[in-house]
């Protein structure tokens, strides 16, 4: 069973929407857009207008109507929603054409003591509407036992072993669990007259009970089984499931709808809203390997006050873009720092690591808590303006502020202001050791240990270390070259321990803490990185 068109008027969210194109090859269609966007309204459109064809249901007018600018004629449920299906059954053929998952699943526990008769889930309502809590664990508990005793008495089953059948019952199940979680698989499902109910083994736990699961592990585990109880009994039908993330860990989610569309029967369609960039993307590669079986439906940027028209699409960039600024603009807010200064360096490796980014920010951990220094390769990756990680947190963290600052080396005043007009910063110093050896600071060090008197031969040490490296062909301002053998006079004069054990080590250890804003060599930095 899938669906071809579905035109809705005056209901819930909406007042006069079309829905057309949707490919009958769909398997999957998936509804994106932000809370309040419409996604819910869809499914509860599907949900009415399921009950009012095949039980003759009306629902509560006052909960689905859209009642603003409209004067109502004749009843109030006709023509609301009407659904158009490839095959166009009757109102008898459409029962156990639909089933519906609402975003409120929870079952924290139970356990059966004594077995209870399932009626047939296709021949009543369920879910009057998707606000109503969605409890399917121990009913499907207990139409798994019933499935079980029918296999028992089925005269095609005689030459099997009980091993056999036991393993029919909770086979499906474990394969399913196990193409999702490492550690975590159905055991068994106790005894049913006395303690029955779901039992695990996780890690070194056996018999772990399903009350012990965590509440992404229970979300995952009600959606598999509810999915394979349920397609036995709906083996033709539109499957809707809101939010089906709902508790689980980001990496589940991805595993999760691979597994919900393997079991969803082959002549069905599996209709999904979602905030998840894991799903999405799980649904771009289902639809690399099925051509042609995921759509599409995009909530956001509508007016549903004003007539509308959707049609599917197919997950290309400019989805992506929008969804990831669906799924990260609030929440960029409140995670992203208010400013991302990009500095030289690389993330890589041990010695040098995150350098540079290392030292700023313990110089202006405290008054600029909410600044983040961030490497990001060389001084020409920061200068290229189509560096593609630079884009990338652009359009995730647009909250943010981004500054880009780079050593000064050997550029020219030609070559800054260009710089400048590109929006990279220069400092104003050949490099970040300029600032950190500056007297100033080499006069705090040696006053916090107490050894004052020793500056001038801390500054004789520093300037022998310069004319060394010139000697050696370096720039005469080029402190970095110099600065391993300052680190080592410093020390030795000073009679420095447990200060690092190398140039970098002391650098960012020792020196940038006495870095403070009272300092000369702040002011200069701060006005270079923030002015």
């Amino acid at each position: 069973m899938k669906i071809k068109t579905i035109e809705i008027k005056n209901f819930k969210r909406f007042t006069d929407l079309t829905i057309s194109n949707i490919p009958e090859t769909a398997r999957l269609i998936i509804l994106v857009g932000q809370n309040g966007s419409g996604k819910t309204s869809l499914f509860e459109a599907f949900n009415h207008w399921y009950q009012l064809k095949s039980y003759s249901t009306v629902g509560n007018q006052d909960y689905f109507e859209k009642k603003e600018g409209i004067i109502s004629t004749g009843q109030w449920y006709e023509n609301k929603v009407n659904v158009e299906l490839f095959n166009n059954p009757n109102a008898q053929e459409l029962k156990g054409k639909f089933y519906f998952r609402t975003a409120y699943r929870n079952e924290p526990d139970f356990t059966i003591s004594n077995l209870q008769s399932q009626s047939d889930p296709t021949a009543s309502i369920k879910l009057q509407t998707l606000m109503q809590n969605d409890i399917t664990v121990s009913e499907n508990y207990q139409r798994l036992i019933a499935q079980t005793l029918s296999g028992v008495f089925e005269t095609s089953n005689d030459t099997k072993t009980v091993e056999q059948l036991r393993y029919e019952l909770i086979g499906k199940i474990r394969t399913s669990l196990a193409s999702i979680f490492e550690d975590l698989n159905l055991s068994s499902i106790g005894d049913p007259l006395s303690n029955g109910s779901f039992y695990f083994k996780k890690g070194v736990s056996k018999d772990f009970h399903y009350k012990n699961l965590s509440a992404g592990e229970k979300s995952v585990f009600d959606l598999i089984l509810d999915m394979i109880i349920k397609s036995s009994f709906y083996p033709n039908a539109v499957f809707c499931i809101d939010e089906p993330e709902a508790h689980m860990h980001t990496r589940l989610q991805a595993q999760v709808l691979k597994e919900l569309f393997n079991l969803t029967p082959d002549n069905s369609q599996l209709w999904i809203s979602t905030h998840s960039i894991g799903m999405l993307k799980q649904a771009e590669e289902l639809e690399v390997t099925n051509p042609g079986s995921v759509v599409f439906l995009d909530f956001d940027n509508r007016d549903f006050d004003l007539t509308e028209v959707m049609k599917p699409a197919k997950i290309d960039k400019a989805i992506w873009d929008k969804f990831f600024d669906l799924a990260f603009a609030d929440f960029s807010k409140l995670i992203s720092p208010s400013t991302i200064v990009f500095c030289e360096g690389s993330s890589q490796g041990r010695k040098y690591k995150d350098f540079d980014a290392q030292v700023y920010g313990k110089i202006f951990e405290n008054k600029y808590h909410d600044t983040k220094f961030v490497s990001i390769g060389s001084s020409t990756e920061i200068e290229n303006v189509e560096n593609q990680s630079v884009k990338m947190l652009s359009n995730i963290l647009k909250s943010s502020t981004l500054i880009k600052f780079i050593d000064r080396d050997d550029k020219s005043d030609t070559e800054i202001q260009e710089l400048l007009k590109k929006g990279v910063k220069t400092s104003s110093k050949r490099h970040i050791e300029s600032y950190l050896f500056d007297d100033e600071l080499l006069a705090k060090l040696c006053a916090s240990v107490g050894k004052e008197g020793l500056l001038q031969n801390c500054l004789d040490a520093k300037e022998k270390a310069l004319s060394d490296s010139v000697g050696r062909g370096n720039p005469k301002d080029d402190i970095k070259s110099a600065s391993g053998n300052i680190f080592t006079e410093i020390k030795r004069i000073l009679s420095l321990t447990q200060c690092g054990n190398n140039k970098c080590a002391f650098i960012r250890d020792t020196i940038a803490p006495l870095v403070t804003e009272d300092t000369d060599v702040f002011k200069m930095l701060e006005n270079e990185i923030f002015g």
